[in-house]
């Protein structure tokens, strides 16, 4: 490989370097070197760019050395942070696997997913209305193109911080830096090629759908464990009603639609009522799970540049 005699050849070289790996790890390792790259030029005014580069090679590193960094610490780092694998037997069986799921620290990171998503969601939804109603509204005054700039760059920031709460909940790969801004240039310039940019618009529109995909998330959420968890507690409502215990304690919380969880009135009948709630808490934390994974890849396609 000839030795980039230019930044952008040098992120070109690196980006071929790194092809095949996880996009968000070559967004990442972009920013960096861009980012040294371009200060490193910016504190050498009296050299040409490629005298700086050539010198840069033997401190930073060249293009598919620093890519060899980049996948040894990205393997290290997923050996690190990888979820124990459940203790239960390769060959345990089925009933085994479906309540083995209360093992899995990610279940439970999902649920709590499923729940915030209805808060973030009000919130961006929010945030973006406001800022292109605001930005169209700006346009033909003066603050209109900062206004402009800072409602795209707090985007990104907000996409930045959603995909990291993605990563800690999925284990999900996601960009830890954002995309590098390039070279200084005017604001016109730097307008242009925000709009031109794909990205721009996935991210809004990522930042949109969270209110309607969290209140479905939620919804189902609590409605899942609402009904699981007073059934479950059927046999807690017979031993009160029939046997006189713990009478102190109120129980309407247990009447779903007009009928009680424990209608049977036996402690048998009850025990029916909890196997079947429980089975229902079961089923949302594997439904959890699976929809936090489906919606990280979701969040990966529209928030980390494709190709980048």
């Amino acid at each position: 490989m000839n030795a980039p005699r230019s930044i952008d050849e040098y992120l070109k070289q690196l980006r071929q370097a790194l092809a095949g790996q996880d996009p968000a790890l070559i967004q990442d390792a972009l920013y960096d070197a861009e980012e040294y790259l371009r200060a490193e030029v910016a504190a050498h005014p009296d050299k040409f760019e490629s005298d700086v580069l050539e010198l840069i090679a033997s401190t930073y590193g060249a293009p598919d050395e620093v890519a060899a960094a980049y996948r040894d610490t990205e393997a290290k780092v997923k050996a690190a942070l990888k979820t124990p694998a459940p203790r239960a037997a390769a060959n345990a069986s089925g009933l085994a696997r479906f309540f083995g799921v209360y093992q899995d620290p990610r279940a439970y990171t999902s649920l709590f997913y499923m729940l915030l998503t209805l808060a973030t969601g009000i919130v961006y939804f929010t945030f973006v209305v406001t800022g292109l109603s605001l930005s169209a509204g700006f346009a033909v005054l003066i603050i209109g193109v900062p206004f402009f700039l800072a409602f795209i760059g707090i985007a990104r920031v907000l996409a930045l911080g959603e995909g990291r709460l993605l990563e800690a909940v999925t284990g999900e790969r996601m960009p830890r830096r954002p995309l590098h801004p390039g070279p200084p240039g005017s604001w016109w310039r730097r307008i242009g090629e925000m709009l031109a940019d794909v990205r721009t618009w996935t991210t809004l529109l990522y930042l949109l759908i969270m209110l309607p995909l969290g209140i479905i998330y939620f919804t189902v959420a609590v409605t899942a464990l609402a009904i699981g968890l007073r059934l479950a507690l059927a046999p807690l409502v017979v031993l009160t009603h029939d046997f006189g215990l713990l009478a102190g304690i109120s129980l309407d919380m247990f009447q779903i639609d007009g009928w009680h969880a424990a209608s049977p009135h036996t402690l048998l009948g009850s025990l029916f009522y909890m196997v079947f709630g429980i089975a229902i808490v079961t089923a949302l934390m594997h439904a959890a799970r699976g929809l936090a994974r489906a919606h990280a890849r979701l969040a990966k396609a529209l928030l980390v540049k494709p190709g980048t």
